[in-house]
């Protein structure tokens, strides 16, 4: 992976440094990108972004001073695509590779703005933020292997890519893991007000919470087992655990709810992406 970043030709075109965009640009350098090859276009650059020049990043050139965009990464808010995106199509050339990382925009939205090139269409997760995201992707026919490669690296900088051949699959994706941080941190904020219910003091119950969260996650995330295998673990017969999974698996507990959140969620990632 280092070695496909340390050999990157050409200029990668980052649209959009805010907390996505940087963390990636972070992953890209820590992984050997010369920072030479790096053009941001950023209209109101963090101060940690605009200190970048020093080390060769290009802060807001010209567009028409890049001539050998390899990869354009839009990492901007969707809300602003439809004004920001159609001016990029300049610099897009028959071998660029454009990977959005925008949510609710399609490969149909960014072919009509961009023209006829290779396009990765992505969804990241906050935990990018720390390196621990999970990204999945959807590559349109004029991705090559070697651009998918590219892109696959890239994107892996932040965390595991996982990839789809249906673009359908990314509004689903979306209510999973792109919106699922927010799942589990509601999760602390209840586990939290329950046990300040049960008598905790509210700190501590928010202690507890928030480190059971965390540990719980970091121990799925080392563990080979399955996470039903990780709960069976926990749960003595009839004990303590036991006890709260009969009301959480029942037939209206978690299941039910979260399948209805998660249908929810896709459904207005279709209505947004349309």
């Amino acid at each position: 992976m280092s070695a496909s970043l340390q050999n990157f030709t050409g200029t990668l075109v980052l649209v959009g440094a805010g907390k996505m965009g940087g963390a990636m640009l972070e992953g890209w350098l820590a992984l050997g990108l010369d920072p030479a090859k790096v053009a941001i276009l950023e209209p109101q650059p963090a101060d940690e972004i605009a200190a970048l020049k020093d080390r060769g990043v290009r802060i807001n050139p010209a567009p028409a001073s890049i001539t050998d965009a390899a990869v354009i990464i839009l990492a901007v808010k969707p809300q602003i695509a439809a004004d920001v995106v159609p001016p990029l199509k300049t610099l897009a050339r028959p071998d660029t590779v454009a990977v959005s990382v925008m949510a609710g925009k399609t490969i149909a939205f960014l072919e009509g703005t961009l023209g006829d090139i290779a396009i990765v269409r992505s969804i990241p997760n906050t935990p990018a933020a720390i390196g621990r995201g999970i990204t999945v992707a959807v590559p349109n026919a004029k991705v090559t292997a070697a651009q998918r490669t590219l892109a696959h690296t890239l994107l892996s900088s932040v965390g595991a890519v996982e990839w789809v051949a249906d673009e359908a699959l990314i509004d689903t994706a979306t209510a999973v893991s792109g919106s699922g941080p927010a799942y589990v941190f509601l999760l602390a904020e209840s586990l939290a007000r329950a046990g300040a219910a049960a008598g905790l003091p509210a700190d501590l119950a928010t202690r507890l919470a928030r480190a059971t969260v965390a540990g719980s996650g970091e121990l799925l995330h080392r563990s080979p087992l399955e996470a039903a295998t990780l709960r069976q673990n926990v749960t003595s017969p009839n004990g303590t655990t036991a006890a709260a999974l009969a009301i959480l698996m029942a037939a209206d507990g978690l299941d039910p709810i979260l399948e209805k959140a998660v249908a929810a969620a896709t459904k207005r990632s279709r209505e947004l992406a349309s």
